[in-house]
């Protein structure tokens, strides 16, 4: 009996060390789950929307942003035509003030000279200076011309712009 006892004794053993054997490749194999269950967990990066869908958020967002971009253009444009209209005051004191030296320097030259010649030189003087001024004019008018027709070809590229389907 002892015999069989012992023999019952060595297969309960083989048995255990098969079973703690068993027991760990399934720990080896079953530690890593976690990591693998997040490795083949699918993830959508990108979500398709339908294309109604998209254009609705597309014209939420431009009914959003232009009140604000007509703001900020109609701030710009109202510079603009600010630094333009400062321009021209600047440009006009100019002129004013080389009226003035021009007829401050014939006032010198005819005091100087009473000579008929002279006044002949000053009424020249003055009529070339008055020349100046009126080429000076033109070319302020016509610059003036230039920009208004710029400012008309930028608004209607904008009034375009703002009317085109999105």
């Amino acid at each position: 009996m002892a015999a069989s006892l012992s023999s019952s004794v060595s297969s309960l053993r083989s048995s255990l060390q098969l079973l703690d054997s068993s027991i760990n490749t399934l720990d080896a194999g079953v530690s890593d789950f976690p990591r693998l269950c997040k490795v083949l967990q699918t993830t959508r990066h990108f979500e398709l929307l339908p294309e109604p869908t998209l254009r609705e958020a597309q014209q939420s967002l431009l009914d959003e942003i232009t009140p604000s971009i007509a703001h900020l253009l109609s701030l710009a444009s109202n510079h603009v035509e600010k630094l333009a209209r400062r321009e021209q005051a600047l440009k006009a004191k100019c002129e004013l003030q080389e009226g003035r030296l021009s007829s401050h320097e014939s006032r010198y030259s005819s005091s100087r000279s009473q000579t008929s010649s002279s006044r002949q030189d000053s009424a020249s003087a003055a009529r070339a200076a008055e020349m100046r001024k009126l080429v000076q004019k033109k070319e302020r008018l016509k610059y003036a011309l230039e920009r208004l027709e710029l400012q008309t070809k930028q608004r209607e590229r904008q009034l375009r712009k703002s009317m085109a389907p999105q």
